[in-house]
């Protein structure tokens, strides 16, 4: 006989409600189990419907997805009896009363998801799909409302940042909210909380473990912000490449033994940009990250290269610039000699100056990004501060990330809106 799990109180008010869920709780609390049982309840009391289960990629959506499969496994011991109508696969249950259960990854393209009629909405991590599967997904649910009185969501997930279409719900009559926080789960030990509060943030500990939504009161680039920018999914140069416009590489060369490589690459049209790709590279030689830079100017052919060429970056810029000549620019926000109008000025480029170009542009709506969850983290962990001392009649600013390169890198190739204002030469 199966093992009858224990409903929290708020596990038995979803199972219970009908209609728009959201949840955002802290991790372990059971969310995952109570949204499993949930989705089998419905598609067995429910014949002939259609439930579709999605998540930013393949690993997560299949994750809740196995749990379904495995409830449906034990209601079958327990009752002695066969719900499937078919083997299952990795992505479709097919049962013995008509309902279809899928699970799909929103990924990097969102057209997996297109096309499907749907009567329930189960969205894992849903924080973290990118903005644009939403205006893919939501109308797959009108048909299914209007005539059955159903086309539900669920949506599931630890927040990440205020902002968004995850973080809009709570604030939506359309939705049942429930927070639950890890610190009010009985399963999980309080010594294990209080390790991991002495080892995270604060706003890592609020976000992960007690499901708040937090942006730190300091966070140069706001959460909303960014994902206002990340328009797009995809960006295929085969097909979105547009031999008009003008092509850039921002690079961040990671620290002996440190983080990785960064490489961020901005289309330019008219005086608007798009950041289209975005790679990265861990504990590579300096040879190997010379060489990769060769092989994308090789391909993109762009117009600039902008690199930190502080540290271990200075001689990979040396490098470059002997193979590929004053289409190299260093960055490392030390002084340089430009050119203006005619005046050759000397002048530092500050990491201020990097950012506030970038956020400018975010703010004006001249810069999209490409929807990039590491390039969402990483822009979300620049943090600002002031300092005492007085420039140009301004405070001095100090930014700074733990998880940053990415961000170095993508503020480096905005800088190429200035490129055909200002003439750089290196000294």
């Amino acid at each position: 006989m199966a093992i009858e799990w224990k409903w929290d109180k708020w596990q038995k008010e979803v199972l219970d409600h009908s209609g728009n869920i959201t949840l955002r709780t802290g991790r372990q609390v059971g969310k995952s189990e109570v949204v499993s049982a949930k989705a089998v309840k419905f598609a067995l009391e429910n014949a002939g419907t259609t439930t579709l289960i999605i998540a930013a990629s393949q690993r997560q959506s299949s994750l809740l997805f196995e749990k379904v499969r495995g409830t449906i496994d034990l209601k079958e011991q327990d009752e002695k009896t066969t719900l499937y109508d078919e083997k299952p696969t990795l992505s479709k249950i097919l049962l013995n009363n008509g309902s279809r259960i899928y699970s799909l990854p929103t990924g990097r393209t969102g057209h997996f998801i297109r096309g499907f009629t749907i009567d329930l909405l189960i969205a894992d991590e849903a924080a973290y799909i990118p903005e644009a599967v939403w205006l893919a997904v939501t109308p797959m649910l009108a048909v299914s409302r209007k005539a059955r009185g159903m086309g539900h969501i669920i949506l599931l997930s630890t927040p990440f940042g205020k902002g968004g279409f995850f973080y809009n719900s709570f604030t939506d009559n359309d939705f049942r909210s429930f927070h639950v926080s890890s610190e009010d789960c009985s399963r999980i030990p309080k010594d294990f909380l209080r390790k991991e509060k002495l080892r995270m943030t604060k706003a890592e500990y609020r976000q992960e473990y007690q499901g708040e939504f937090t942006d730190e009161w300091n966070q140069f680039f706001t959460t909303d912000l960014i994902k206002k920018c990340m328009t797009f999914i995809e960006w295929n140069k085969k097909e979105d490449y547009n031999s008009g416009a003008r092509y850039y590489l921002g690079v961040d060369i990671a620290r002996y033994g440190g983080d990785e490589n960064a490489f961020v690459i901005c289309e330019m049209q008219k005086n608007k940009l798009k950041i289209v790709k975005v790679k990265t590279t861990d504990r590579v030689s300096t040879t190997d990250t010379i060489g990769r830079i060769g092989e994308l100017e090789r391909e993109w052919k762009f117009n600039k290269i902008f690199i930190d060429d502080g540290g271990v970056g200075g001689s990979v810029t040396d490098m470059l610039i002997e193979k590929h000549g004053r289409k190299v620019i260093g960055l490392n926000n030390a002084s340089k000699r430009l050119e203006i109008q005619g005046e050759e000025k000397k002048r530092g480029i500050l990491k201020e100056d990097l950012y506030s170009n970038a956020l400018m542009l975010m703010e004006t709506g001249r810069l999209e990004i490409i929807s990039d969850l590491k390039m969402l983290k990483s822009l979300k962990g620049i943090t600002f501060e002031y300092g005492s001392e007085q420039k140009s009649n301004s405070r001095n600013v100090k930014i700074f990330g733990v998880y940053s390169h990415l961000a170095e890198a993508m503020v480096r190739a905005c800088w190429c809106i200035k490129e055909r204002g200002l003439a750089l030469y290196m000294y």
